[in-house]
């Protein structure tokens, strides 16, 4: 009982505290309020445009069948590395959507079970990789950057070195079946 009162609180009491303290620090709470909501309002309109071009990007490639395709093109190399072909899809979707991931790895995880290798690779691959364009394009947007340089190779890198760790730590912690 006092364990959820607190959690209910905690939000109202952290306003109240700093309205407080920027009180007794003489500051116009209300103009500053004023002021980052300008500025937060600012920030989203840089932000959606790349989303809006990232997010129509995804529903195109998804619903044109290029996933699919490039997912059959690429399961024997998948196989060689030793991951199931199966969960390629999901390393395709993981860097541009995490919605359309989640989608993915949910359909995995229903049709192979929570508990089967396949999907608990999955749900680890979904904790263990980024939305990659997702994040580029709305922290670089955010303060106006236009050239990416290495970091989108950079992230990339990341999200294989991800998939490749999450399908060894399912192998290494519950064998294979």
């Amino acid at each position: 009982m006092m364990r959820d009162l607190f959690f209910t609180m905690i939000v109202p009491f952290t306003i109240c505290a700093v309205a407080v303290y920027g009180v007794a620090r003489r500051v116009d709470v209300y103009d500053a309020l004023v002021q980052g909501a300008g500025k937060g309002l600012e920030t989203l309109v840089r932000i959606v445009p790349p989303l809006v071009g990232l997010l129509t990007a995804v529903y195109m490639l998804r619903a044109s069948g290029a996933l699919d395709l490039a997912a059959r093109c690429l399961a024997p190399l998948m196989e060689r590395v030793g991951l199931p072909p199966e969960l390629l899809p999901l390393m395709l979707v993981r860097p541009i959507s995490g919605s359309a991931a989640l989608g993915v790895g949910a359909e995995l995880i229903a049709n192979y079970g929570p508990d089967s290798t396949l999907g608990r690779t999955a749900a680890v691959m979904l904790g263990a990789t980024e939305t990659t364009f997702y994040t580029i394009a709305v922290y670089f947007g955010a303060v106006g950057v236009t050239r990416t340089r290495y970091a989108v190779p950079a992230a990339l890198c990341a999200d294989l070195t991800g998939f490749l760790a999450a399908a060894w730590a399912v192998r290494l912690c519950f064998g294979v079946e």
